[in-house]
């Protein structure tokens, strides 16, 4: 996992708001500090891959994975900034949500999902599961997305209480979005290669006019550091009543 965290930054990153060394292991103690309200609930979308509108990548021989840059049909491998997730489940008591499962995927840098979209329907890049550990926590190794027109920068998710009904929408528990600051987007789609539409788009976009994101961000918004030379570290902690 250290080798993962130093890919996203060189030396330092946030966690829940405080500064560590990425050699550093993360304590338990510090689970104690992850306390927040349940994260809403959204729509998974029109390109899920979830089973719940035909294409179901929960499937896949290989979807149980951290690293979600190739894909495990053609063995093609998604291009864009790097991009480290890092989540952690918790409840209600703040208490980590050890053994449940995310199944997170996003949007290219040319804003195409895979499975569906045109050019990459036998592509099944950018999704991926994770079960958290005993802090609730889980890292993806990825991209950064693109902006497409019409809705803002983000990351779609669900969680599953375990990895044995992971495999259809059917056994989700929750739904919901992660969200990126504007700032960084600008960064990255001015400054990147690949990410040319992706400008114009965001231009057009608000977070106050976003279909998703416009009752409130807070719970969604990732805390991101890092450049688009070394890459970029998002951390989210993630509330559920369960």
């Amino acid at each position: 996992m250290a080798q993962e965290f130093t890919r996203a930054q060189a030396r330092f990153t946030t966690w829940f708001g405080r500064s560590w060394n990425l050699t550093d292991e993360f304590s338990v103690a510090q689970t104690a500090e992850a306390c927040v309200s349940e994260i809403p609930e959204e729509t998974a979308g029109p390109f899920p891959g979830n089973g719940s509108n035909g294409a179901n990548a929960l499937t896949r021989s290989g979807i149980m994975r951290s690293d979600i840059r190739a894909s495990l049909n053609t063995g093609n491998i998604a291009e864009g900034v790097p991009l480290t997730v890092q989540l952690q489940l918790v409840n209600a008591g703040c208490a980590p949500l050890a053994g449940h499962v995310v199944y997170l995927w996003h949007c290219s840098r040319e804003g195409l999902y895979s499975v569906y979209s045109n050019g990459v329907t036998d592509e099944d890049y950018l999704r991926g599961v994770q079960e958290a550990d005993g802090e609730g926590k889980m890292t993806f190794t990825s991209v950064f997305p693109g902006c497409y027109a019409g809705r803002w920068p983000r990351i779609h998710f669900e969680i599953y209480p375990s990895l044995a009904v992971a495999t259809d929408a059917a056994n989700k528990i929750h739904t919901s979005q992660l969200a990126f600051p504007e700032e960084v987007c600008d960064t990255v789609y001015e400054t990147a290669e690949g990410y040319s539409e992706s400008t114009n788009n965001l231009s057009r976009l608000s977070l106050e006019t976003d279909n998703i994101f416009s009752d409130g961000v807070e719970q969604q918004m990732a805390t991101v550091t890092g450049n688009t030379t070394d890459g970029y570290l998002a951390t989210l902690v993630v509330g559920i009543a369960v």
